[in-house]
């Protein structure tokens, strides 16, 4: 091979260098809306969580078109592969409620189960009004 086809070969790009500066600035425009949900519910006083508020505006700017959903594949993709880390700190704060639980297991387990029950159903039946509009 001539020294000027060694120079045109170059190896490929690794995948993580080409879209860490993408998933990156995904990242960070996810976090700004979750501080404008915070923001939002500190100047109002809302009684919900910020980042709950900061959720409702992705889906509004989402279903409004303002903003692709392309625009946050990246970083979306990558929380969503991470997501049971994400629930390791809530695992072990609930290792010190055992006093609580032993008082009112009965209870929590019920209310869990009832809500799972009822958001089971509830997804159940909106998923079968929208397949018959489709």
């Amino acid at each position: 091979m001539s020294q000027a086809a060694e120079a045109q070969v170059r190896p490929a790009t690794p995948w993580f260098v080409r879209e860490l500066p993408l998933g990156a600035l995904q990242l960070f425009g996810l976090w700004a809306l979750n501080s404008a949900g915070v923001w939002v519910v500190q100047k109002v006083a809302l009684p919900l969580p910020g980042n709950l508020v900061g959720m409702v505006l992705l889906y509004a700017l989402l279903a409004l078109g303002i903003v692709k959903l392309s625009w946050f594949e990246t970083a979306g993709s990558l929380l969503v592969r991470h997501l049971a880390f994400f629930f390791v700190p809530i695992t072990v704060g609930l290792m010190d409620a055992g006093s609580l639980f032993a008082a009112h297991g009965v209870g929590i387990i019920l209310t869990l189960a009832a809500s799972a029950a009822i958001g089971i159903m509830l997804a159940g039946r909106v998923s079968q009004l929208l397949l018959r509009k489709s």
